[in-house]
């Protein structure tokens, strides 16, 4: 079954992430400034210092814009559940009805399962709704793209099955 993240969490990992980022250029800003000021003989005017807060302000600042990623990623809405809905929408209108007599069985459970999601559906779903393995879903979808009953289309990572008009 199919594990569904969501934004609030990624965010918060990244988030996570940048945290210990900072504490760790910090710790190491820290241990090389008493590393310069243990052996270099000019004092606080050596050069050696403004390098190192140099490197620091970099650092910072990746660490910064990497924060920045995280906050919106956990404040933003999943693109993915918004294209469907549209997808939805559309098909909402007049749809011919399906002969299911010209169906085998598996086709006949696929279709169902389509025809319940409201003539859309998640590739990723119809495997775990039906129960058939992902190369079996996949060849029925192909049987039934090949017919014209369904349209699979590319979204992210997976496909989206909308039944055709």
């Amino acid at each position: 079954m199919e594990e569904k993240i969501e934004n609030k969490n990624v965010g918060l990992l990244i988030i996570g992430i940048a945290v210990v980022m900072a504490v760790v250029v910090l710790i190491f800003n820290n241990s090389l400034s008493d590393m310069i000021g243990a052996t270099c003989s000019h004092g606080p005017e050596c050069t050696m210092y403004s390098g190192v807060h140099t490197q620091t302000g970099i650092s910072l600042a990746i660490v910064g814009v990497i924060l920045i990623i995280g906050l919106v990623i956990m404040f933003s809405k999943p693109q993915e559940r918004i294209v469907v809905k549209r997808i939805k929408e559309k098909i909402h209108e007049k749809r011919k009805p399906i002969d299911y007599s010209k169906l085998d069985k598996e086709e006949k459970i696929v279709m169902k399962i389509i025809e319940e999601n409201e003539g859309t559906i998640f590739q990723s779903d119809l495997v775990d709704n039906s129960g058939f393995g992902k190369v079996k879903v996949s060849r029925i979808l192909d049987k039934l793209e090949g017919r014209q009953i369904i349209e699979r289309k590319r979204r992210g990572m997976t496909n989206v099955v909308v039944l055709k008009n």
